[in-house]
């Protein structure tokens, strides 16, 4: 595993657990870790036939390095992300033997699974997304990019949301301005303008496999899927929101926020 950065407090972390600390990562004008760079640097470190790119604030189960090994045994280029659950982590987290199934047992009795919107984490083969945008991190745009880029490499993008229960610990936003989440960010603003437009803002519904029982196979039809679909059908390209395209897509824009609750 690889730390990339040189926030407080990293050292501390790479040296207690004995890992590789890459500290010379470029950054925005305003100071903000540049998602090139950090691939950059992770993929020139390691040999890894996969990459693994996840957030700061995810707890990962065995099972997310059991499905990276099932997906490579059945396709040779592809992406493989998916929804998260969130938990209020209040204490410590007891690491004993069984400490995976607690973990389960608590998400499953109090977790709630996060909307189909965005990915916190990415498993990717080494030599894919070798050249991308001067994304920042932790901004919104950089991760919907990843999705639709694959599918414009016709490389299948896998929703492994069936397979992997990655962890989101709940966390407020006190480190952005106003204490508001990044969507209205200015840096989100340059990303989404890097991806081309929100017509390039992907997100899990968007996936063309699924990763089911340690299978890799096309999704089923659900509403949300169809809905998603149709949008995406019917969104003008770039960041174009107007014309008869856009109003057409707007009510199943709407609908499907409804069901899912998205804040997007």
């Amino acid at each position: 595993m690889l730390l990339v950065g040189d926030e407080e407090g990293m050292a501390d972390v790479a040296a207690e657990y004995g890992l590789r600390q890459l500290c010379e990562v470029r950054r925005s004008e305003t100071g903000t870790p540049l998602v090139s760079s950090i691939f950059a640097l992770a993929r020139g470190a390691s040999q890894a036939p996969l990459m693994a790119c996840v957030n700061a604030d995810i707890l990962l189960l065995p099972d997310f390095v059991e499905a990276a090994r099932q997906v490579k045994q059945q396709a040779e280029r592809f992406l493989v992300i998916g929804q998260r659950w969130d938990l209020d982590v209040r204490t410590l987290l007891d690491y004993s033997p069984g400490w995976d199934g607690r973990l389960r047992a608590d998400v499953q009795r109090r977790g709630r699974l996060h909307m189909p919107a965005g990915s916190d984490y990415f498993i990717f083969p080494h030599d894919l997304f070798a050249e991308i945008p001067d994304f920042t991190i932790g901004r919104a745009g950089w991760d919907n990019w990843m999705i639709f880029q694959s599918r414009q490499q016709g490389w299948p993008v896998i929703d492994a949301t069936p397979a992997i229960m990655v962890i989101h610990q709940d966390h407020d936003y006190r480190h952005l301005p106003g204490g508001r989440p990044h969507y209205e960010h200015p840096e989100s603003q340059v990303n989404q303008a890097l991806a081309g437009g929100s017509a390039n803002l992907y997100m899990v519904l968007d996936s063309d496999r699924q990763l089911v029982n340690g299978r890799v196979q096309r999704p089923r039809l659900t509403l949300l899927r169809a809905l998603r679909q149709a949008e995406v059908w019917l969104t003008p390209p770039g960041s174009q929101r107007r014309g008869l395209r856009w109003k057409l897509a707007r009510p199943f824009r709407r609908l499907r926020r409804r069901i899912t609750g998205s804040l997007e």
